[in-house]
């Protein structure tokens, strides 16, 4: 039994992190978002698309996602919009990965 206990209580923490790490760098990638927008507007130096895909990769797309429909940025370069759903698509296959091969279990922690 304490081992369940054990697994429910990393299980639920593991997941607790995941979805807070995603949140924040959803929050970080629309601020982006909004700072490369605004800078458009100006004529002043603007984010990287770059550093725009990279944020999307590692687990902020929800928020570019978002970014990309208040600001209506981004959204008609076909080029850059391609890369964002493949950035997307890779973040949500090895997210499957890691869950599928038990990355987020109570073996990693005890």
């Amino acid at each position: 039994m304490p081992l369940l206990s054990c697994r429910m209580v990393f299980m639920s923490l593991e997941y607790l992190v995941l979805l807070s790490g995603y949140g924040l760098l959803s929050l970080i990638t629309f601020c982006f978002y909004g700072v490369d927008k605004s800078a458009a507007r100006r004529g002043r130096q603007r984010v990287r698309e770059s550093t725009l895909h990279v944020l999307s990769l590692i687990g902020g797309w929800p928020g570019a996602f978002l970014g990309q429909k208040v600001f209506r940025h981004k959204t008609k370069k076909l080029r850059f919009m391609v890369v964002f759903w493949a950035t997307m698509i890779a973040n949500i296959f090895m997210l499957g990965v890691f869950s599928l091969f038990g990355f987020f279990s109570c073996s990693y922690f005890v």
